[in-house]
């Protein structure tokens, strides 16, 4: 049955008929027929989807659409909205996961049918897998007081998948426990001490509440259509992977709305933590850090989040993933903890920073505050402290933390005393744009809850901050976590820590504990030798002679001047009808590990550097000869594929072009993309981004004799501007090694 419910904005039917938002703009305008508008607003309308694939098709626009683009268009556009779509979506797919012969019998007949029978058949899973509590039909009210919780959430993780398929995903094993941890508050929590004499109170776990409740029929009938494009999409990519999908394009479209934890800061953090079988998140948003520290089938994974919806993502989401035992449930961890009596082998928790209401004034005699009670402003130190009440003796926490947490003046007696103790093990100060907010150098802290006071205790500083990326690609990630592991591995050992000049050192605890107590890295780690020393700086300065020699070598020559062309005109999107291109775009993951080109590495002319997680989806490959377009970040870009970079994945947020050798020429293809005027009349411009829709980019029609004039002149050109950019490079290093070693005293004056 079609859906009459599911709305589309003009960018979606955009995508259905593969045009650009302009031609759905003169459709309208031109076409007394085209569908009317159902619901949105009058400068962004959204219309009825089977309405306007119905339009499409008898007007021989609609192209054809991929399955999952057709169930992420139902998904967007579900009237109740995408959260209760992907909810209901996630329920689905672990019927499927864990009884697949069920649903084929349920979904046989009508959408009113299937509704009516889906909750019968919803139970027998969740009674299992949830408790008795989350097969109720009602969703409990949730009534956490005081803050709103913005998940700290994974997103770049959000993409990645597993490559299990729903044929052979049946897992009985798997048992995800809620109720364990949303039962009455006297047995969640124990009482609450004796108000004491100034009258503040320490509240009780009253207001936690499972993470996933049973969908009625009623709600679920909006939902039919949906589910059936989900079922067989789950059919085409496995039940784990659709999930992943879908949620991972549901974070990608709402990227205000979520403060994501990318998967490789997750993974790092999960090792820091080392092997555990008890893992507690307590700010778990979609479930990175979990997913990342689920390693082993007899795990247990504890979560929690204030924000239902991400608390009931994250439960479907670890019950799709993973065969360890997880207990999740809704609620304010700070006010109402639903794991009290939990003591974790490990803790991971990417925290809310600098909130004014986290609790200061109802938790002032809260038992969890054995290091002093946290400031107003230091709601960073309470979540540190809550992550220390719940490890066992000896169990590792690790935390992401802003910078200000480390040298606050408020927070130093707090500081202090977890130093003292033992408390805290390492502060590792990350790269700018390791994570959201990405213009801030965040940090680790690396926790262990002492069994006894150390003797003689010290502190591990780190600071990779030197591993920074150039613009959006991010830090280099593989550089970051050898550095961070091999400094936390050789910390661990016996000896005397082996001192690592401006990336590494072990100090002694009274060595901080003055009056500021101040723990940034960068303050107490002996610099660098500049650059290597003043050898390596005579090498860096012969290098660079010998580039800028070639770079003015490669200088183009001087151009004639000559009439403003008036070519005839295509675009990429009839060049792509008619075969003489192939269009693809980057993926979310692949079948083998291989080298991936990032939209960064494009834009900085860089090798590729980007990873993509394995999954069933099929990587986009490069050849040599293809060229490679960015579509974000309004830069005029294009990049011809060579030998060395052949082979690798395409990334994300990239469109790949391969044209026919018989038609086109790579070069000219190229050169002609970058124009100015070509990229501004081809994007879109939204408050934060600008986009570039590769179709609408413009060719001349010329011969290809003409095409290959032109590509060689590029050529020359791109030869040219790679040699500007690495005696670019060179020159920067020269410069900040001669300051540097001026400085430090490494390098005479004269």
């Amino acid at each position: 049955m079609q859906d009459n419910t599911t709305e589309v904005t003009a960018a979606g039917i955009a995508r259905l008929a593969g045009v650009g938002r302009a031609a759905v703009s003169n459709w309208r305008r031109r076409h007394a027929d085209f569908p009317r508008p159902v619901g949105g607003t009058e400068t962004s309308p959204s219309f009825a989807l089977a309405e306007v694939e119905s339009w499409l098709r008898k007007q021989g626009k609609l192209a054809e659409v991929p399955l999952r683009e057709r169930v992420w268009q139902q998904l967007s556009g579900h009237p109740e909205g995408p959260v209760t779509a992907l909810t209901h979506a996630g329920c689905l797919l672990l019927l499927i996961h864990d009884r697949p012969t069920v649903w084929l019998e349920v979904s046989a007949g009508s959408d009113e049918r299937l509704s009516e029978m889906l909750p019968g058949a919803l139970r027998e899973v969740f009674t299992p897998r949830f408790g008795p509590e989350s097969a109720m039909n009602t969703a409990p009210a949730v009534n956490t007081p005081g803050r709103v919780h913005t998940p700290d959430a994974d997103r770049a993780s959000a993409n990645a998948v597993d490559g299990t398929t729903a044929a052979d995903a049946v897992n009985p094993a798997s048992r995800v426990n809620i109720a364990d941890a949303v039962n009455t508050a006297n047995a969640v929590n124990p009482p609450p001490p004796a108000r004491p004499a100034s009258g503040v109170h320490t509240p009780s776990a009253v207001n936690t509440h499972p993470a996933v409740h049973l969908p009625t029929g009623s709600e679920l009938l909006p939902s039919a259509p949906l589910l059936r494009g989900v079922a067989e999409l789950a059919a085409e990519l496995g039940a784990r992977q659709t999930f992943e999908f879908l949620l991972g394009r549901h974070l990608d479209a709402n990227p205000r709305q979520y403060t994501l934890t990318p998967a490789d800061l997750a993974a790092l953090m999960a090792d820091l933590a080392g092997p555990a079988r008890t893992v507690l998140d307590p700010a778990c948003g979609t479930g990175a850090l979990l997913r990342a520290a689920a390693t082993r089938p007899d795990q247990e994974l504890h979560a929690q989040d204030n924000a239902p919806e991400l608390a009931a993502l994250t439960t479907l989401r670890l019950a799709l993933q993973t065969w360890s035992t997880v207990h999740a449930a809704v609620g304010d961890s700070l006010r109402a903890d639903a794991h009290p009596r939990l003591r974790a082998d490990a803790v991971l928790c990417h925290p809310p920073f600098n909130e004014r209401n986290w609790g200061h004034d109802e938790l002032a005699y809260d038992p969890r505050w054995e290091y002093g009670f946290p400031a107003r402003t230091e709601s960073e130190l309470a979540w540190v402290q809550h992550a220390l009440a719940r490890l066992k003796d000896g169990g590792a926490g690790v935390l992401l933390m802003p910078p200000a947490a480390a040298s606050r003046r408020s927070g130093r007696r707090i500081r202090a005393d977890l130093l003292r103790r033992g408390a805290l093990r390492a502060v590792i100060a990350l790269p700018v744009g390791a994570a959201p907010p990405y213009n801030i150098p965040l940090h680790l802290w690396v926790l262990r809850r002492p069994e006894k006071a150390p003797a003689q205790p010290e502190v591990l500083l780190v600071d990779v901050g030197q591993f920074a990326g150039e613009g959006r690609g991010g830090p280099d990630w593989r550089a970051v976590r050898e550095a961070v592991l091999d400094a936390w591995q050789a910390f661990g050992r016996p000896g005397r820590f082996p001192e690592r000049p401006g990336v590494a050192r072990a100090l002694p605890v009274i060595e901080l504990l003055d009056d500021d107590v101040d723990l940034a890295p960068a303050r107490h780690l002996p610099p660098p030798t500049a650059a290597g020393g003043a050898d390596q700086l005579t090498a860096v300065r012969e290098h660079l002679g010998e580039t800028l020699r070639l770079t003015a070598d490669l200088t183009p020559p001087r151009g004639d001047a000559a009439h403003p062309a008036r070519w005839p005109l295509t675009t990429i999107g009839e060049l792509a009808r008619g075969g003489a291109l192939m269009l693809r775009t980057g993926g979310n993951g692949g079948h083998a590990r291989v080298p991936v080109l990032t939209d960064h590495d494009v834009l900085f002319g860089a090798d590729p550097s980007g990873t993509l997680p394995e999954s069933e989806e099929e990587a986009v490959l490069t050849e040599p000869g293809d060229v490679v377009v960015p579509v974000l970040g309004g830069g005029s870009v294009a990049r011809v594929i060579d030998a060395t970079t052949g082979g690798a994945a395409l990334g994300r947020n990239l469109v790949l072009l391969r044209p026919d050798p018989a038609a086109l020429d790579p070069w000219f293809l190229a050169g002609f993309l970058r124009g100015t005027a070509n990229n501004r009349q081809a994007s879109s411009y939204a408050s934060t981004a600008t986009r570039l829709d590769v179709r609408r980019l413009q060719l001349p029609r010329l011969p290809l004799d003409e095409q290959r004039r032109y590509g060689q002149r590029f050529r020359v050109l791109d030869e040219f501007e790679r040699a500007l950019r690495h005696a670019g490079r060179l020159g920067e290093q020269l410069v900040r090694g001669m300051y540097d070693g001026l400085t430090d005293g490494t390098v005479a004056p004269d």
